[in-house]
């Protein structure tokens, strides 16, 4: 199973502009993105698609592969739908170039879910939610599961409602999950979705997996322990320089 991790690397960022080109690291870091995505096993390629100028020199300057894109794209998905339609592979992994902090474990994690799961054309990953401020902050995207492990919905509001008493994360953690922003694609199933205007639930909400689900794909979600979050904001970045300057002595932690 052909499989390539694509990272979309947006030189416009709406919160924080350039922020794929930020190097208080000696990085890039999108750099710190590629090398990450770089070590896991189970993809056979991993590229960059751009929009801009200023991002396609610095991926050549690692030495990184890199595509440039249309600017009309409304998402990343549309964005790795374009490397879809020039690379011939049967997966592609949508890997934000704003999320150094990647575990290739869970990008190996992800590809296997759509090795095990052949009847579902999409998968993506989720982990529990321990705190009330997670569970009620907008930034922090949820997902209820149904039976069989797949998405019946995403939301920014705090799903599912408690509408007795408080929710208990720990009694129940499976209930309260936190959508990981990575996707793993069959091909015919990511140009679908391309192809396809936004849905109004994906406007409203502003998440584009919306759209998938309004389509009816079955999108499998694998559950794994701990994920850090990306870079969005100026503190995000602060905190993974921080991480960063810890650990320059030691190998990241690797999370099952």
């Amino acid at each position: 199973m052909k499989t390539v991790i694509v990272i979309p690397a947006r030189y416009a960022s709406q919160r924080l502009p350039a922020k794929v080109l930020l190097r208080e690291t000696g990085k890039y870091l999108v750099q710190h993105v590629y090398e990450r995505a770089c070590l896991a096993r189970r993809a056979d390629r991993v590229l960059i698609a751009t929009d801009d100028p200023r991002v396609e020199a610095a991926a050549q300057s690692f030495g990184a592969p890199v595509l440039r894109t249309s600017r009309e794209h409304t998402c990343g998905t549309e964005r790795v739908a374009e490397v879809a339609r020039q690379i011939q592979a049967e997966v592609f992994v949508n890997l934000q170039g704003d999320e150094p902090l990647v575990e290739p474990s869970h990008l190996d994690y992800l590809i296997e879910l759509l090795q095990r799961h052949r009847d579902c054309p999409l998968a993506t990953l989720a982990t529990p939610i321990t705190c009330r401020q997670e569970y009620l902050d907008p930034s922090v995207v949820k997902v209820v599961l149904n039976d069989q492990g797949q998405a019946l919905y995403f939301s920014r509001s705090p799903i599912p409602y408690v509408r007795d008493g408080e929710p208990n994360f720990t009694a129940a953690p499976t209930a309260f999950l936190r959508h990981l922003g990575l996707y793993a694609y069959r091909r015919e199933c990511l140009l679908q979705w391309a192809a396809t205007p936004p849905h109004p639930l994906e406007t409203l909400e502003k998440l584009e997996q919306l759209r998938a689900l309004a389509l009816g794909v079955r999108i499998q979600v694998g559950l794994v322990a701990h994920a850090e979050r990306g870079v969005d904001t100026w503190e995000d970045y602060r905190r993974f320089v921080s991480l960063f300057r810890q650990q320059t002595s030691r190998p990241m932690r690797q999370a099952a």
